[in-house]
């Protein structure tokens, strides 16, 4: 347990996310895909949970789209939600190491293993597309610890449930407060590191292209593969036809012992992960997490030296 204090809502959230998952663990995958269908239909057109941010997000990613299309997408994605939180209850059951033949599609397993076989450190970089929640998790199963940097949940209860499961097949948390001399340690002994990095950076953050939008990217992602030589893996785990049937992908690699342009520095590195996450996202936009605000704030305008010098008395 954390020695944060637990409050009495954190535990009635705490009983209550338990219960749902063990009633959909009692429940068949197809079923639980109705259901998510239904509660998707409740989440839009009923309860109209950031109708306004999903339809904000998706006009400014697809501005040819029609109204429609926008909804059937939002509806979509809200299905996908329901149906990634059923998968994540039903994988410690259903995803091992005598069934993930059956339930992973990979694009390039050669490539895949080939890089995390080799005696290098490993950056991987994903975002909040497919089930990004297993992907991690899977990699553990399969023999590969991966060290995923992530924010500690608001809940203590929550979050000690979650990283038990998250840790229970070799994935390891770091604290994204702060880790960045742990992640150089880890680098320096080639461990592999997973990213989630479509996330807002703030004000001081790198401003770069993300889907059609000026967002907010943590310089660190580019970092870690400049400083440490680490190959940058874009990676992504893409839901098909079927619940917890997944095709596992490298949507591209920046290795810095081949080179190349997109390794020129830190912004170029940068809007080369973002425009890789952005073209697996426009093939599958109902599979990418619209809720979140990813373009929260803009960039400030940089002030000139000169601007910037203080005046002689």
């Amino acid at each position: 347990m954390t020695a944060r204090t637990v409050r009495w809502r954190d535990r009635i959230a705490y009983v209550l996310a338990r219960t749902f998952v063990c009633i959909v663990q009692s429940i068949s995958l197809d079923s639980c895909r109705v259901v998510a269908g239904l509660l998707a239909r409740v989440a839009y057109d009923v309860l109209k949970l950031r109708r306004g941010v999903v339809d904000e997000n998706l006009r400014h990613a697809f501005p040819e789209w029609s109204e429609r299309r926008r909804r059937e997408t939002a509806r979509a994605m809200w299905r996908h939600l329901f149906l990634m939180a059923a998968e994540v209850a039903h994988a410690p059951r259903k995803l091992h190491a005598f069934s993930f033949n059956r339930r992973i599609r990979f694009q390039d397993r050669r490539q895949i293993v080939d890089y995390l076989l080799q005696d290098r450190p490993i950056v991987l970089v994903t975002g909040h597309f497919g089930n990004f929640e297993l992907s991690g998790w899977v990699a553990g199963m399969l023999g590969f610890p991966i060290h995923s940097i992530a924010r500690p949940l608001d809940n203590p209860l929550l979050h000690d449930w979650i990283t038990r499961f998250r840790e229970s097949q070799g994935q390891y948390l770091l604290d994204k407060n702060g880790c960045a001399p742990q992640v150089a340690r880890l680098l320096d002994a080639s461990a592999t590191i997973g990213i989630l990095g479509d996330q807002h950076a703030g004000d001081k953050g790198l401003w770069i292209d993300f889907l059609g939008r000026p967002a907010s990217c943590h310089k660190a992602t580019a970092l870690f593969t400049l400083t440490s030589g680490a190959p940058q893996l874009v990676v992504t785990m893409r839901r098909l036809d079927q619940p917890l049937h997944f095709e596992l992908a490298i949507e591209g690699v920046a290795d810095p012992a081949c080179g190349g342009e997109h390794l020129r520095n830190v912004r170029t590195l940068t809007q080369w992960y973002n425009d890789r996450l952005g073209s697996a996202i426009r093939r599958e936009p109902s599979q990418y997490w619209w809720v979140h605000r990813r373009w929260k704030g803009r960039a400030k305008p940089r002030r000139s030296r000169a601007a910037t010098r203080p005046r002689a008395a």
